[in-house]
């Protein structure tokens, strides 16, 4: 490998405008691809099938069936007046002929006016306020009817009697007086029956009149009853300032598509209303403008001055970030060209231009820093390009295979979008890879002498030939004074104990996905969410959909009285504000409801409740019942994400291990290294808990509301952390065995690997914070975490593990640190990892005038006769 990129290195050098006018080429082929094809990021975030999206299928199945058809995914727009005083009529009118244009975006299947909905509950309250007035009516009508026929059923029994007594008084006075009297008697009983029987039609009808009175009472006492269940959910606010705008989708994928997002936020924006602000409450998707901010800006800026301070010139500074910056221009444009056929989530490129410039200026910075260096001790330009290539682009491959290995592992996880986010990112590290091993040393080969100062390249035309690198290891391990045992010894536990510290607020971690809570305060999300908290209660931020199965053969009475079941126990649980109905299915078999928690949707309470609902699950006893909405989905996403880590860990863990073992041949050289990422892991996603989930120094950052972390940060900083580790693991670790190799004693040999690669790795680990860094401050609320765990994560690896516990460790194992077993050590293939032997068979070639043609013809027909 060593030897081909040797003469990758010089051909590149000797070809440098075909080398760049190919990326160049490149970059603009790609660029018209996407202009082409558009850039189409989603925010649906696809972890497979979950609990929550099969609730969503059905859910789907029954608004189709029902007077709401579509998707259900939505988002609200929120409108409130500018001076907190109630609507105008004419600002409602305004906002109406909006909702009335919203309704012809793409992918909108509805949009519900606040003011309409508003007044239909009003109708809806006054109509109930109405019949129970006429009920009340009713009901006295049948009571001055049941008194009535009281007073006839009294007259009739009198009556009755009368003629009782008549008829016993006509019998007493004689067989013939009875004869003559008994007609008449008759037809008085004839006229008391025939009355009787009216009064016995009249009490039917009024027993019917009741029974229709309780019947109409139920049904009013059951709307009634839905109605206050339901009177925490509204969408203008009681001061009448602040009105909701609901848009439900086409899809229900579990997030509202970005292109409707900004079609629909489009036209509220494009349509002022006077006094009115409209504030999206959903987070549309990045554009490719929005990807540099301020923040990533200062730390490219910060990066420059390292350059510039640890390579003395502008013109070498400026090499590994023109790399960087083209390379992460190809590798963004790939991704980006890649939403067009495949699911990728917005902040899959902000992840790969984080990784793109960090370890694209690291990696070129590498060669670069060899190639002064070898220009310093008097090689010539093309050949110490080709050396630096071979030597330190070989490192550079070795380092950047590790990373594109550790995210390539994410697709192991079994979530679709984070395998492809990791796929993505490894596509930008092997695009960094590949430009550093080619257009560096093309821009190295078109710099010539540029990259060293003016003193520089005097000093190096005088330079005599470099000792061999016995001679050299020996002559620095005499100068050495190794550090004595104890001291060690106090080095590992003070950096263990500073590490172990950071990372005591893991044992708190809760994860999550963020809410617009957690946005920056400027943006609209966070305005909106902040508005609804404020005028309509926390919980309207994240409202949940139950939907529950009926008992079969229920007719419209049933199901509403079924619906009353259902809303007093939902109702009845904790953390509930407020349940209203939603659909019911046409054939009548499931109905659904909105459930608004007490909180947000990233509390506690509000996970809490999600869980308490599918527990009681059946509902009474007798209702089936699911939980979907966003709150649902993300507490589903998280657990699926989580339960992920552990086989991640192991993976990435086994695979560290074999490759310190291949690289150092050593055992306890690798255990130690993996420990010791292991504590910067662990160091780093302490430090993320402290920030982002218990809020310290959040308002100094304007990192928005603390909050859960976000779920599949621990598994994605695993895979980036484990690669970074390596990179200086090998650059540090591969200099101790270089001196321990040839004859250096083992204490001294981490004394010279560590002062050979100190500076190079502190340069790269102060660049990867910078890079990382600026990120801390991204428009989007899922890459702020993300920039912060990287750019903590190697400060702990590269500033303590790596720079302070490892050398310690490895002064107090002293020899024992290098043993391998006899067996491991004959089959285990020598990797060469900084191109030692490379430089054995090119001695090097002289800068002198005279001499470098000639030197540089003889070497490079030595290196094709190989």
């Amino acid at each position: 490998m060593a030897e081909l990129l040797y003469r990758l290195g010089k051909w590149s050098a000797r070809r440098a405008k075909t080398v760049l006018a190919l990326w160049l080429a490149l970059l603009v082929a790609l660029a018209a691809v996407v202009g082409a094809v558009g850039i189409n990021l989603s925010e649906n975030l696809d972890v497979g099938q979950t609990e929550t999206t099969q609730v969503a299928d059905r859910l789907q199945a029954v608004m189709a069936s029902s007077e709401r058809e579509g998707g259900t995914d939505s988002v609200q727009m929120v409108a409130s007046t500018a001076n907190g005083e109630p609507f105008t009529d004419a600002q409602k009118a305004g906002i109406e002929e909006n909702i009335a244009a919203a309704k012809k975006v793409e992918m909108v299947s509805d949009v519900v006016s606040p003011f309409a909905t508003e007044q239909e509950r009003t109708d809806q309250a006054q109509q109930i306020a109405d019949g129970q007035k006429q009920l009340d009516a009713a009901k006295d009508k049948l009571q001055e009817g049941r008194e009535q026929l009281k007073a006839g059923a009294s007259q009739a029994e009198a009556a009755e009697a009368q003629l009782e007594a008549a008829r016993k008084q006509a019998q007493a006075a004689g067989e013939a007086a009875y004869a003559a009297a008994k007609p008449q008697l008759d037809a008085q009983q004839a006229q008391l029956d025939a009355a009787d029987e009216k009064l016995q039609a009249s009490h039917e009808q009024l027993d019917s009149g009741e029974r229709e009175v309780q019947a109409r009472q139920k049904q009013l006492d059951q709307g009634a009853e839905l109605m206050n269940l339901a009177k925490g959910i509204k969408l203008v606010s009681d001061d009448g300032s602040t009105a909701i705008v609901t848009v439900t989708f086409t899809t229900s994928t579990g997030t509202a598509p970005a292109a409707a997002q900004n079609g629909i936020d489009a036209v509220f924006q494009d349509n002022a209303v006077d006094g009115v602000d409209f504030k999206l409450s959903a987070g549309a998707s990045a554009d490719a403008s929005k990807l540099m901010g301020p923040g990533e800006v200062i730390g490219l800026v910060i990066a420059a001055i390292v350059l510039v301070i640890m390579l003395g010139t502008l013109l070498a500074a400026g090499l590994p970030i023109l790399t960087a910056l083209l390379g992460v221009g190809v590798g963004m444009m790939i991704t980006v060209a890649l939403g067009s056929f495949l699911e990728v989530a917005s902040v899959t490129p902000m992840l790969g231009l984080m990784l793109g410039l960090a370890v694209g200026i690291d990696y070129s910075l590498f060669i670069v820093n060899r190639h002064r260096r070898q220009l310093r001790q008097g090689h010539g330009v093309i050949e110490s390009v080709g050396l630096a290539t071979g030597t330190s682009g070989n490192a550079v491959v070795f380092a950047g295979a590790t990373v594109i290995v550790a995210l390539l592992g994410l697709n192991i996880t079994g979530l679709p979008f984070l395998g492809l986010m990791g796929t993505s990112a490894a596509v930008c590290v092997l695009i960094a890879v590949l430009m550093a091993i080619t257009l560096t040393p093309a821009l190295l080969g078109l710099a010539k002498e540029r990259v060293l100062r003016k003193a520089e390249r005097a000093a190096a035309r005088a330079a005599t030939p470099a000792a061999s690198a016995e001679e050299h290891h020996a002559e620095e391990a005499a100068a050495i004074k190794v550090l004595p045992r104890w001291k060690a010894a106090l080095a590992v536990v003070a950096g263990v104990v500073v590490l172990g510290v950071c990372a005591l607020p893991v044992t708190d971690l809760r994860t999550g996905l963020p809410d617009n809570g957690s946005e920056a305060h400027d943006s609209s999300a966070y305005q909106a969410y902040t508005t609804l908290a404020e005028k309509f209660g926390a919980g309207q931020n994240s409202p949940l959909v139950v939907l529950a199965d009926l008992p079969a053969g229920l007719d419209d009475a049933g199901v509403t009285q079924a619906q009353l079941h259902i809303a007093r126990a939902l109702k009845g649980m904790d953390n509930v504000t407020a349940v209203a109905p939603a659909a019911t299915a046409e054939d009548k078999s499931a109905v659904v409801f909105q459930v608004i928690p007490s909180e947000g949707p990233s509390a506690e309470s509000t996970e809490e409740l999600v869980h308490a609902l599918r527990a009681a699950s059946p509902l009474e006893g007798e209702y089936p019942i699911g939980v979907a909405g966003m709150a649902a989905a993300n507490i589903d996403m998280s657990a699926k994400i989580v339960s992920t880590l552990p086989a991640y860990l192991g993976v990435v863990i086994g695979l560290s291990f074999l490759i310190l073992v291949l690289v150092f041949r050593s055992l306890l050289v690798p255990l130690i290294a993996t420990l010791g990422f292991v504590l910067s892991y662990a160091a780093a996603l302490g430090g993320v808990v402290a920030i982002f989930q218990w809020g310290w120094l959040g308002e100094f950052l304007s990192l928005g509301t603390p909050g859960p972390i976000l779920s599949f940060l621990p598994t994605i900083m695993l895979g980036i952390l484990f690669g970074l580790a390596m990179d200086y693991m090998l650059f540090l670790g591969s200099g101790m065995r270089e001196a321990y190799a040839h004859g250096t004693e083992a204490r001294a040999a981490v004394v010279q690997g560590v002062r050979a690669g100190r500076s190079v790795v502190i340069a790269a680990a102060i660049i990867m914070i910078s890079v990382f860094g600026g990120f801390l401050f991204s428009h989007m609320s899922m890459v702020r975490p993300i920039g912060f765990a990287l750019a903590f994560g190697v400060l702990a690896d590269a500033f303590v593990v790596r720079l302070v516990i490892i050398p310690a460790l490895m002064t107090i194992l002293g020899k024992s640190a290098w043993w391998l077993p006899r067996w491991l050590d004959r089959i285990l293939p020598n990797v060469d990892v900084e191109g030692a032997g490379l430089e054995a068979r090119h001695p090097k070639v002289e800068a002198s005038p005279a001499a470098a043609p000639e030197a540089a013809a003889s070497a490079e027909a030595a290196s094709v006769g190989r």
